[in-house]
């Protein structure tokens, strides 16, 4: 029973490795219960252009009276659209909780791989 369970690790951890998987969550070297994510980017003027999407929705978020609109945000409309289409593409769309559980047994099966060795 113990041989075919490993066998199943070593499937599994091979499957995983071929295919690349969880690339996008690092380990915190800081924190065991923490990941980093990267978000890659073209240049200071993407990172521009999304901050500055991020801090005008936001402040239409916050606004009070509905007629109003900020003269600083000449389009809010394509601001927030932009942003959700943004939100939309990153969600993994109903997978993220199995994708959490798999990411977890990976992670233990991987670290008991490494104490075996």
């Amino acid at each position: 029973m113990e041989t075919q369970e490993k066998d199943s690790r070593a499937d599994f951890l091979k499957i995983v490795n071929k295919f690349n998987y969880f690339t996008k969550l690092k380990r915190d070297p800081k924190s065991a219960e923490l990941f980093v994510m990267e978000l890659k980017i073209s240049g200071y003027t993407e990172l521009s252009s999304m901050l500055s999407d991020l801090l005008k929705v936001s402040i239409l978020a916050l606004e009070h009276d509905p007629p109003y609109v900020s003269r600083t945000i000449p389009n809010p409309e394509i601001n927030v659209m932009g942003l959700l289409e943004i939100a939309l593409q990153l969600l993994p769309h109903g997978e993220i909780e199995l994708l959490d559980e798999v990411h977890q047994f990976y992670l233990k099966q991987k670290l008991e791989e490494q104490s075996e060795k």
